[in-house]
């Protein structure tokens, strides 16, 4: 453990920890507490963006109750890989690198095969919606 943690949780042993007698901002008077919450809300308010932004995009080609579908009955598979590339993306330079190169890649390699992989994304879309 670290001599800087070691001191402050010591000093929270002791009550120093807010020696000032200020109080700990946020809905509890628990600053823990107040950490599950607002990460809570961020993850929340961060879900509905994305879902947001997603029948957006689609809305356009597809309409609107069809795009509504498709961000609906999303598979486990892709959740889990959109949130392990967000999670290596966002932990380290290096990781952003990697996951941009990737999608780099990925795109320049749906423009080569544009007619293919538009028809193969209409497919595989739309059968997700129809799952309903």
């Amino acid at each position: 453990m670290s001599k800087r943690r070691d001191e402050l949780r010591k000093k929270v042993e002791r009550g120093q920890a807010r020696a000032r007698g200020e109080s700990v901002p946020g809905l509890s008077p628990n600053p823990a507490s107040n950490l599950i919450m607002a990460n809570a809300i961020v993850r929340t308010g961060s879900i509905l963006f994305r879902r947001a932004v997603e029948k957006r995009m689609l809305k356009g080609r597809y309409g609107k109750d069809t795009a509504q579908s498709i961000v609906e009955n999303q598979g486990m598979g892709t959740t889990l890989a959109g949130m392990a590339l967000s999670r290596i993306a966002a932990r380290s330079s290096t990781g952003a690198v990697v996951v941009g190169t990737g999608m780099l890649a990925k795109t320049l390699y749906d423009r080569r095969q544009s007619k293919k992989a538009q028809a193969k994304g209409d497919a595989e879309l739309l059968e997700k919606a129809a799952k309903d």
